[in-house]
């Protein structure tokens, strides 16, 4: 990506919309709301032959203080100072107004470059708003649908001779680059006001997110590129969830979902929880999906600065899992605080530990052998008179972990004796704390007539 350009406006102009166009996908939540978008997020925009970084930000406007809306406006503002330049939207619609007037004037006062984009110019009714802009002195308004696609080509021209600049003076690597492996993929999910954002910038070192008191702040899922020791990885902050029961809002369900989608994409998902309130049942929700998706799981336990007696409760946090989620067991768990950084520099190993395991491959020799101790140990039950023969065992797949039984009767194994073999399968192999999938068939040993 040769540069950078930030999204910005005043509430429900279209930013999110404009941003979904650019990058071709529906990232950004979109919602008659105002004020849907809080974090900035970014994406690898698109406009024929130009490739660039596009940032989604939260609306502008007239506010002041240590209000949640400010801290808002505080990181657009960050946004429009790292970016190359700057797209100021308005609602050619609505107008132009007084907010749009004051942040136009804002933007003509900074060091970046600035393109006024007039959208919702599909139609007639933008023509009057399409004429207005000339007075915020910002030069020849771009008309443009975000919702309908028009005008992009008008914006190809105008945001072309930057990325010509930015290729100009983009200087020669004094080494070669070294191709590195995808990066990894690290969502953090959990209830509302756990501390998720605040983990997440304390992990990056900077204050990348929008923090603060109030509960479901985050909406949208917002990635991050980021390298730890100089593995790449891609931190996903996300909205909290809460019980389905309690989700009745349209947006709140938006964001849920978008969390969802955050996990079935993910390769570790870190499970924050307060531990000043244990695991709640939410919690457990949670963790439940986590495995049910075949991700690998880590628990970040934060606010242990306000923990009193550790030991009794994180003897009762490992119980409750245990006893709770049978899958559970093993699972990684670290203490931690993301407000003083207590404990935080055990997360990213105990998170690129769980990977390497998510990854791990049992050779099928070793498997085997394996499989006929456990049957010796303790043989599969009686079947309509007969015993049930385990004849062969194969890995299927990582990333979770999947085996394959060959079974004489593999529907008549009863769920006690396939839950004794996957226990065994992580005692026996390292596969600790992750999901561990195990799929039967019937089928002959391909061994049976071997010389």
């Amino acid at each position: 990506m040769s540069f950078s350009v930030a999204i910005v406006g005043r509430p429900n102009v279209g930013k999110s919309t404009l941003f979904n166009r650019l990058v071709g996908r529906r990232l950004a939540i979109v919602d008659g709301t105002p004020g849907v978008t809080r974090d900035r997020r970014e994406g690898e925009g698109r406009l024929g032959d130009l490739r660039f970084v596009v940032i989604d930000t939260a609306g502008f406007d007239d506010i002041g203080g240590d209000t949640l809306e400010a801290r808002m406006l505080d990181q657009t503002r960050r946004a429009v100072d790292e970016a190359d330049v700057a797209l100021l939207l308005i609602d050619a619609r609505a107008g132009v107004t007084p907010i749009d007037a004051q942040f136009a004037e804002s933007l003509r006062r900074g060091a970046r470059p600035v393109v006024l984009v007039a959208n919702k110019c599909e139609g007639r009714a933008g023509e009057a708003g399409l004429l207005e802009a000339y007075s915020l002195g910002l030069g020849d308004p771009v008309p443009l649908s975000a919702e309908h696609g028009d005008g992009l080509a008008l914006l190809y021209d105008v945001l072309a001779p930057h990325g010509d600049l930015a290729d100009a003076n983009e200087a020669a690597p004094d080494t070669p680059t070294i191709e590195n492996e995808p990066p990894l993929q690290l969502a953090v999910v959990g209830r509302p006001n756990v501390g998720k954002s605040t983990l997440v910038n304390r992990l990056i070192g900077a204050e990348r997110m929008v923090t603060g008191p109030e509960a479901g702040i985050t909406r949208d899922s917002i990635s991050v590129s980021w390298s730890f020791e100089g593995r790449a990885i891609r931190l996903i902050d996300t909205a909290g969830l809460r019980r389905k029961a309690r989700v009745t809002a349209k947006l709140e369900g938006l964001a849920a979902a978008d969390t969802q989608r955050a996990v079935q994409f993910a390769h570790v998902v870190v499970l924050v929880v307060d531990a000043t309130t244990g695991l709640e049942k939410q919690d457990l929700t949670i963790a439940r999906m986590i495995i049910d998706e075949g991700r690998a799981p880590v628990i970040a336990v934060n606010k242990w600065d306000l923990v009193k007696n550790s030991k009794s409760v994180l003897g009762g946090l490992a119980d409750r899992l245990e006893t709770s989620l049978a899958q559970g067991r093993g699972m990684r768990m670290v203490t931690c605080s993301a407000l003083t950084g207590q404990g935080i520099a055990r997360l990213l190993p105990a998170a690129l530990e769980a990977y390497d395991v998510w990854n791990r491959h049992v050779s099928t020799g070793p498997l085997n052998r394996w499989l006929q101790e456990m049957g010796e140990r303790h043989p599969p039950p009686l079947a309509r008179g007969r015993r049930v023969k385990l004849r062969y065992m194969t890995q299927a797949k990582t990333r979770p972990p999947t085996f394959v039984l060959f079974a004489s009767r593999p529907d008549e194994l009863p769920e006690a004796y396939l839950r004794y073999l996957v226990n065994g399968l992580r005692d026996d192999f390292g596969l600790t704390g992750i999901p561990v999938r195990l799929l039967t068939r019937k089928g002959k040993n391909p061994y049976a007539n071997a010389s």
